[in-house]
């Protein structure tokens, strides 16, 4: 009896804790959170100024004392307090309405597929420390294929391609489990790390990662557009120390982002090659999934469609599909105990 009381007041979360955002699903409501995982720190007196949204206005604009790390790399935990202040601050603003005791959440938490028995505890330890009552850990590309609604549990096999902020990772999933994989540490941050590097070779010029990766929304592409798009690119002449806006085109983008594009879709096409016969007779019938942000790059579902010759579509809102599978799973307690990792950690 008191277990049914305690859930009624208890607020289940679905978390997807990414390396360039976190997501966060509340059981009965949908997700209430999408923010940047940025955090930004007074370092002289250790107190957290803002987190998010708020934090990453802040990033590159900031004194020597105030610091604005990403506490994920490659959506590895790369400093534990500042992971499970974030969290902290998100599930207390969930929970801003009922500070009490009841509202401790069983929390659904992803994590990427090339991770460590330690990288996992340090999920389940920061979500624990943050105030969860029960932490259950599931593979990224695995939540990612529940949310878009693939049938898991069939035998059957289910290619999917999630392209967050830190890695690509390509699953071959079939009977709640992952057949197959790859993992990789190039994805968004990567693209956007190629045009400062591109900016700089070719224009001498000094760009912010932020102004690139509005670059690469704005007008990036796998492959060439019909119509040719434009974009200003603003930052520091390096030569005159001076700041500079240049023109730059679609062209210029993909210049300097396909290499790691062709790396994405060579790591697709090693994973075929090592998959069981049966299962990638099934893909080629099905098709890929593509995930995560990087599944709205324009084109780069053609691209990968073109080298496998398989057909490839894109999840819808492919950037929610980890947390909406992790919310779903919330109500499927049979199928999380089969996709889980980790038994659940408890906080006694």
């Amino acid at each position: 009896m008191f277990d049914k009381l305690f859930n009624r007041f208890r607020k289940d979360l679905g978390i997807d804790l990414g390396t360039a955002n976190t997501l966060v699903y509340v059981k009965n409501r949908g997700i209430v959170i999408n923010e940047p995982s940025v955090v930004a720190i007074n370092t002289r007196t250790e107190q957290i100024l803002a987190v998010g949204n708020q934090a990453k206005e802040m990033v590159g604009k900031t004194p020597p004392h105030i610091i604005t790390p990403r506490p994920l790399i490659g959506g590895i935990i790369a400093d534990f307090e500042v992971t499970e202040k974030m969290l902290r601050y998100f599930i207390d603003k969930i929970n801003e309405d009922e500070r009490n005791f009841f509202s401790r959440p069983r929390v659904v938490i992803g994590i990427p597929l090339e991770i460590t028995e330690v990288e996992r505890k340090a999920v389940s330890d920061a979500a624990i420390n943050a105030g969860a009552k029960e932490v259950y850990v599931v593979q990224e590309p695995m939540a990612a294929a529940i949310g878009a609604r693939m049938p898991v549990r069939e035998p059957v096999g289910n290619l999917i391609v999630e392209i967050g902020g830190g890695t690509s990772e390509i699953a071959l999933i079939s009977l709640s489990g992952v057949v197959n994989w790859q993992s990789i540490k190039i994805a968004g941050d990567e693209l956007n790390r190629n045009i400062v590097q591109y900016a700089r070779d070719e224009f001498n010029l000094l760009l912010g990662e932020r102004q690139a990766e509005d670059i690469k929304i704005k007008i990036g592409s796998a492959i060439e557009l019909s119509e040719t798009m434009q974009y200003p690119m603003r930052g520091r002449d390096l030569l005159s120390g001076l700041p500079k806006e240049i023109m730059i085109n679609d062209a210029q983008v993909r210049e300097a982002i396909i290499k790691s594009l062709r790396t994405i879709v060579d790591h697709v096409k090693a994973t075929l090659e090592t998959s069981p016969p049966e299962l990638v007779a099934d893909i080629h019938e099905r098709g890929i999934l593509l995930s995560g942000g990087g599944a709205l790059l324009r084109g780069l579902d053609k691209l990968i469609a073109r080298a496998t010759e398989i057909p490839v579509r894109i999840a819808d809102d492919p950037l929610t599909s980890v947390v909406r599978g992790n919310g779903l799973l919330l109500d499927d307690m049979e199928l999380l105990q089969e996709v889980a990792i980790l038994s659940p950690h408890h906080n006694n």
